[in-house]
């Protein structure tokens, strides 16, 4: 039973009339002296320190590459420049655009991950809704096997294909025979094994979308669908009617975080295409223009690492820039999505 003394609103209006009557000075001392506002005081202190704090250890790193992106050979050999360049030129940024081939990315980029993204939106929703809708024997196995492509990494995957293929190439039977059915296929050097991929919900972090969708279908109320099917909707046309309608921001959340995802993957890219194919007839994917520097500034960059290094920061500024963009104007729907997903932490 609660023993804690309740105050009356009698009460509350009798002891601010009181206050108000009390001197100044009284009113001060009982307002701004108090413990409770010291302690008040101490905690929004710590708490200010302590946010700036983080920013900085988060944003230094970010603001060094924006500032030396700026910067020219000799401001890295000049020991009193620290952050901002003598004089500042975008020499770094022009040549990356031109000689490394950035716009001719920047689209092979945006039409890879806007389908796959698109395509692999679709078909995690799809599967999610059938895991979160529909009980059937097999159910939590197929979840638990959702579960597990979230726990193995992707270097594990990489290290194991590399194993099964050069062992496989260790036999005479199997030499170049992976090599004859890709190219009678038409399979290296596309982008048909990456749209396999995410037509089969395989792709790069599916399991994560199944999961995120299949959370927020949960949700769901299954009145909604099961008024749509005594009006003689079928199970299809609830699901294009009524669920994706209503899971718009969870959707968006899903198609940004596959197309950042995509935007950045190299570990596809390099298994699918070729070496050769990925100099002579450019890149299908941005983050590859992070790997050279421009030939007008390899001279420069000779025995002068930090400015070599400054170079990479500025192809990772463009490489981001795109996403910083989009997550501009559509952050509120992640966030939302990310609410209703349910997932925290």
């Amino acid at each position: 039973m609660d023993t804690t003394p309740k105050v009356k609103r009698e009460s509350k209006n009798k002891i601010r009339v009181e206050f108000d009557r009390a001197p100044l000075w009284e009113r001060i001392k009982a307002k701004f002296f108090s413990t409770f506002f010291l302690k008040k005081v101490v905690y929004v202190i710590f708490r200010f320190v302590l946010l700036i704090g983080v920013s900085y250890v988060i944003l230094f790193p970010y603001i060094t590459k924006i500032f030396n992106s700026f910067m020219t050979a000799s401001d890295f050999k000049d020991v009193t420049v620290v952050l901002l360049s003598k004089a500042p030129t975008f020499d770094q940024y022009k040549y990356i655009i031109t000689e490394n081939g950035y716009l001719g990315a920047l689209l092979n980029s945006f039409l890879l991950s806007f389908t796959t993204a698109l395509i692999q939106t679709f078909i995690c929703a799809l599967v999610a809704y059938g895991l979160a809708k529909f009980k059937f024997r097999g159910n939590n196995i197929v979840f638990i096997l959702v579960i597990v492509t979230l726990m193995v990494p992707i270097d594990a995957i990489q290290y194991q294909m590399q194993q099964y293929f050069n062992d496989l190439d260790k036999t005479a039977f199997t030499e170049n025979f992976l090599e004859k059915i890709n190219e009678s296929l038409g399979f290296m050097n596309s982008y048909i094994p990456m749209y396999m991929l995410s037509i089969t919900g395989l792709g790069f972090r599916n399991g994560l979308f199944i999961f995120m969708l299949r959370q927020f279908f949960k949700g769901v109320p299954d009145e909604l669908e099961e008024s749509a099917y005594v009006d003689g909707s079928s199970t299809m046309r609830t699901f294009f009617s009524i669920i994706l309608p209503i899971s718009i921001p969870m959707l968006v959340t899903v198609f940004i975080f596959s197309f950042a995802w995509q935007w950045t993957d190299d570990f596809y890219v390099t298994t699918f295409f070729d070496a050769i194919y990925l100099t002579k007839n450019g890149w299908p994917n941005i983050a590859r223009i992070a790997k050279s520097v421009p030939p007008s500034l390899a001279l420069a960059t000779r025995n002068l690492p930090q400015y070599s290094s400054a170079i990479t920061g500025t192809a990772t500024i463009l490489i981001a820039l795109p996403l910083i963009i989009a997550y501009i104007f559509l952050q509120d729907k992640i966030v939302q999505g990310v609410e209703r997903s349910g997932i925290v932490g």
